[in-house]
Order: C-alpha cells, then structure tokens, then sequence
C-alpha cells in the first residue's frame, strides 16, 4: 500500500504535472525534466554532497555496530553489559530535532562545552558548525552517536547463534579473546554483515532529511545540500513536481544498480553465498 501503489505517481516525472490538470490529464513531456536535470550544475553539487556523506558513512558508521557488538559480547559482568547497551541505545529514540539542538550547544562558540575546554587550555574558541570541514565531520560522527548501538542488536543477534564450542575449542588451543574474535566471530557473522552492507548500499543515494535539517545552516550549504534537502526545496517549497519527481526516479535506479552491483559482488568474493539473492 505504502510502497507500491505510490509508485504509479513516477509518471510525473514524465509529465508537466498541473494539480488543476491531475496526473492523467497533465501534458506528457517525456524525457525533458531528465535532461534538465543532467543539465543544472546544482544537482551535481548536490548529487557530490550527497555521495560525499553516505561515503564517509559507509567508512566510518557501518563499522562502528559490528566492532561495539564484537565488544560487547566479551563482556562478562551481566548487569555492567546491560547498563552500557541501555546507554548505547538511547540516541536511537531522540528525535533529531533534540540531538541536534544538543550538538549546536556542545559546539556552540559562546557557552558549549567543547570550546570552554579550548579556552581553558589557553586557545581561541572556533565556530565549528559553521565550518565546512568540521561540519561533515560533526554529522558523521552524530550519525554514528545515534545509530551504532542500535545497529548492534542485529549483530548480537547473529553472535548469539555462534557455537559455543568453536570457542571452548580455541582456548584449548591457546587462543585469547583477540584472537576468538579474529578467527571465530568475524568470520561467523560475515553473512550478517553482507546482508547489512547490500541494504546499505541501497541507501547510498539518501541522506537522512532530519538529520540535515537539524545540522545545516546557511554558511555551509556548499557541503551540506543534498538531494533530499533540494527536493524539499524546489519540489515542496519550489512547487516543482515535475523535476523533483524525476530526481527522486534518477535516485532511486542509482540506488538499485548499487544494490545489484553489491550484490553480485559479495556473491563473487564469497563463492555465491552470502547475498541477498
């Protein structure tokens, strides 16, 4: 209902879409918004913002559950374990909106924490989210904050179905817990971690709207604009149905061949096992 039937208004994309006119009655138009597309120099820019983000998502936030569940999972004390997975969890419920407002107040110049400790250590405080380097690094770190201890229920999950005798073998053996997670854990889950990484890749052409919303400011919008903020600006705000409707079409068969390609490769370097399909 939600996914599929939406997807008959793609034909806007092809039309120049007049609400008066509704789609069946708005005039056909073919290819024109794509060429448009391929023709404005701001979509490349924010086409590159975009991939630029997910990029460093991808290096930086997709290790991030699986080493904290491999972390995790050695720790002996129970109640210890479950105080520190409960702390993990919790950005996941706050609304970006919040842990925005907590990051502009941590990296605020006047009376966030951050630039209080640069002053105590004799320096001059520093404007960073207004910064364009220190910008991108702020949200990929604050995406990591909120989604990694999340991310880790699925790998804990997998680490749970391990067989516990591959490890009592590895201690006869002389191995330490480097060396069990090296050798036993990574290479249990691999199929997890596969299927994680084809459905992140899927993602690739996508950055979270609230996220950017929550971050972005006009001194950084050379970094910052994606495509789901320019379509909300000149599809939404800018009342072009049309041309939006083609970017979101242009992003999503991206975003499939990506899926496929991914796909396909993991299937190759683990001798067709481990995809999706």
């Amino acid at each position: 209902i939600f996914k599929y039937l939406p997807m008959y208004g793609l034909v806007i994309a092809f039309k120049n879409f007049k609400f008066s006119d509704g789609i069946l009655g708005s005039k056909w138009v073919g290819l024109e918004h794509f060429r448009n597309l391929l023709g404005n120099a701001d979509f490349y820019k924010i086409l590159r913002n975009t991939l630029l983000l997910n990029l460093y998502a991808i290096i930086f936030s997709f290790p991030a559950p699986i080493i904290l569940a491999v972390l995790m999972n050695e720790l002996r004390n129970e109640r210890f374990k479950k105080t520190v997975q409960s702390i993990l969890y919790m950005p996941h419920f706050l609304s970006w909106i919040i842990l925005g407002g907590l990051i502009m107040n941590i990296f605020s110049p006047s009376t966030g924490i951050v630039n209080l400790i640069i002053k105590m250590l004799g320096g001059e405080p520093r404007y960073f989210m207004i910064d364009s380097v220190w910008w991108q690094v702020i949200f990929t770190a604050s995406g990591i904050w909120q989604s990694a201890g999340w991310g880790t229920i699925i790998y804990l999950a997998a680490i749970t179905g391990i067989d516990p005798e591959l490890y009592e073998a590895a201690e006869l053996d002389g191995a330490g817990r480097l060396k069990k997670m090296r050798y036993i854990t990574l290479p249990c889950i691999k199929g997890t971690i596969s299927i994680m990484l084809i459905l992140r890749m899927g993602s690739v052409m996508d950055v979270g709207f609230e996220q950017i919303i929550a971050l972005q400011n006009d001194a950084v919008l050379d970094v910052s604009d994606v495509i789901s903020t320019y379509v909300y600006r000149v599809g939404l705000q800018g009342a072009q149905y049309s041309y939006t409707t083609a970017i979101g079409f242009f992003q999503s068969f991206i975003s499939l061949i990506l899926v496929v390609a991914t796909n396909m490769l993991i299937k190759r370097v683990n001798d067709n096992e481990g995809g999706l399909w």
